[in-house]
């Protein structure tokens, strides 16, 4: 039964590591390929873009440190191994974040209605005002890089000094504590900033209908709609990174359990459905990707319908 579950969430886990790619891919494509039509892209899906890149090198480097610490940890013992793995997962889970985060704010200044002069200021220069969060974001990763690289080689000589693959693995998980502990803090500020976002959302939307309910009720409704649209797509984030950080929070949390691969395992299975399953809901929210995966899954459909009857 223990094989079993194993083999079932090792399967669950491919999935969804498939599906998150191929999701991330096909913004890529329809953005790229609209750049190329139109010869200009709009800043929104530049950051779509850019953050669903971002996503994919972001998967891999979870898969690679999921097959280097629990499937062949004998791997991982190299001094330039355990630095190139820390490194590149605290890089990638970063720019996931903050342009996630930098896609919040997007919505909030576009949506949101407030008369305060900071406020109209930040708004009509929504583009700045992103890039240059953006850019500040990366004295973080600076900072959290440099955090890392110079306590892990503390990490690394007590890995280097053992023999015994046990002791190996146990020092080793200590580095991948040091690697949460401070993804954790630095990645703190983003995810506050977001529910600030989501918090000043629900606000303008309750003074919006305050104002308005002596308006014609069209204009009401599509205001209410966008601000009711770009709360969905922030509390999904919110609600993911939660679950996807809470799953790394366990697995690196010293408990035994009976059946350690796989409850592991499911903690990697609930963690990777943040970054798979965040590109569709960012699919499903933008009006011109939905169309295309309409337009995709329609065309599909055509083609299996036209290869049935010639099969059978």
């Amino acid at each position: 039964m223990n094989g079993v579950l194993y083999y079932l969430l090792l399967t669950i886990l491919n999935v969804e590591f498939l599906m998150g790619n191929l999701g991330n891919v096909f913004t890529v494509l329809v953005n790229v390929m609209d750049w190329v039509k139109r010869r200009k892209i709009s800043f929104i899906d530049q950051i779509l873009t850019t953050l669903a890149i971002s996503r994919i090198a972001f998967l891999f480097s979870l898969f690679a440190n999921l097959f280097a610490y629990k499937l062949y940890p004998a791997i991982i013992i190299t001094r330039r191994i355990v630095r190139q793995t820390c490194i590149f997962w605290t890089v990638t889970n970063h720019f996931n974040i903050w342009l996630a985060t930098c896609l919040s704010i997007f919505y909030f200044l576009k949506i949101a209605n407030f008369s305060n002069s900071i406020f109209l200021h930040l708004k009509w220069r929504v583009k700045k005002m992103v890039s240059g969060t953006l850019l500040a974001s990366l004295l973080l990763l600076f900072l959290n890089v440099l955090v890392i690289d110079t306590h892990i080689d503390v990490f690394i000589y007590r890995i280097e000094a053992n023999i015994f693959f046990r002791v190996i693995s146990s020092n080793y998980s200590q580095v991948a504590r040091l690697v949460l502990l401070t993804n954790t803090m630095f990645t703190l500020i983003p995810f506050t900033v977001t529910l600030t976002v989501f918090l000043l959302l629900i606000f303008s939307l309750w003074k919006h209908l305050k104002s308005m309910q002596y308006n014609a009720k069209g204009s009401r409704d599509i205001s209410k709609a966008a601000h009711i649209k770009a709360m969905k797509m922030v509390v999904t984030f919110l609600l993911l990174y939660s679950i996807f950080f809470l799953s790394l929070i366990l697995q690196f949390c010293n408990i035994k359990y009976k059946q350690k691969n796989s409850v592991s395992l499911l903690f990697w299975t609930t963690g990777i459905a943040f970054p798979s399953g965040h590109s569709y809901i960012l699919i499903l929210g933008n009006t011109k990707l939905r169309q295309a995966f309409i337009s995709m899954m329609w065309w599909l459909r055509c083609r299996l319908s036209a290869v049935e009857p010639s099969v059978s």
